[in-house]
């Protein structure tokens, strides 16, 4: 009675607390935190900064800075949902957080806090480098537009993620989700340029929301294919209602 009344008089309260907890949770978790944080910094380290020095310079660093941003914000997203959305289900968590006396959103809204929260971490990292150790010059614009296309670039990976969370079990989840994540991410062009892929492939990039979000990084940067921006931001717009709505269903079914 006194938690129920409590969350009455303060509802913002158990957001916090929510938001606050799944982070600590997931941060005390390095099979998580661990990958998602540091992955993407050493993959542009070596492929952006050392071998792209040889392949272009300054050229290949600003282009694997954009495109290991998006790598980044996928893993970050597809894992912070799926595989602990499949977990909690699997383990009954689901069903007792539904039965506290807490705002429903709550859980969802604290899990997108907390990908956003490390999604801005793994781009801080990300762009310390790029400073740092190519020689990236970009003016303050450029490095505000892309920390917020990476934060907000959460939002369709999340819908995914959560998504795949709700239909596939706790073990099978990390399976399931790398199955989605690498090849999305390679036939994305975030590892390679396109133009280095057979022309079958890369004639199928548009198929993949992370190709969309990575055309909006590399608009930022310069180095993106022309391609209308609307046109990226309908098919990322559409991706999360579309697997939003389809989670949304599979969590209102009674437990």
């Amino acid at each position: 009675m006194n938690a129920a009344t409590t969350t009455g008089r303060a509802p913002w309260r158990a957001y916090l607390l929510e938001a606050r907890y799944e982070f600590l949770r997931l941060l005390r978790t390095p099979s998580f935190s661990l990958p998602t944080l540091l992955f993407p910094p050493l993959f542009y380290l070596l492929f952006g900064v050392l071998l792209g020095s040889h392949r272009g310079g300054d050229v290949a660093a600003r282009y694997f800075l954009a495109t290991y941003g998006v790598f980044g914000v996928m893993g970050v997203a597809l894992f912070g949902f799926g595989v602990s959305v499949a977990m909690d289900r699997e383990q009954g968590l689901l069903a007792l957080k539904r039965a506290l006396p807490m705002p429903p959103a709550a859980y969802l809204l604290a899990k997108t806090a907390m990908a956003m929260i490390f999604a801005t971490v793994m781009s801080i990292l990300l762009a310390l480098i790029a400073i740092g150790l190519a020689g990236v010059a970009l003016s303050p614009w450029q490095w505000g537009a892309l920390l917020l296309v990476n934060v907000l670039g959460v939002l369709p990976f999340a819908a995914i993620g959560l998504w795949l969370g709700c239909i596939v079990g706790g073990q099978g989840a990390p399976a399931v989700i790398n199955l989605v994540y690498l090849p999305m991410a390679f036939l994305s062009g975030l590892w390679v340029p396109l133009g280095m892929l057979p022309a079958a492939l890369s004639s199928l990039a548009q198929l993949w929301p992370a190709y969309h979000l990575a055309q909006i990084a590399l608009r930022v940067v310069g180095r993106d294919a022309g391609q209308p921006l609307v046109l990226h931001l309908a098919v990322l717009a559409f991706v999360t209602a579309v697997f939003g709505l389809l989670a949304w269903r599979r969590l209102a079914r009674p437990a």
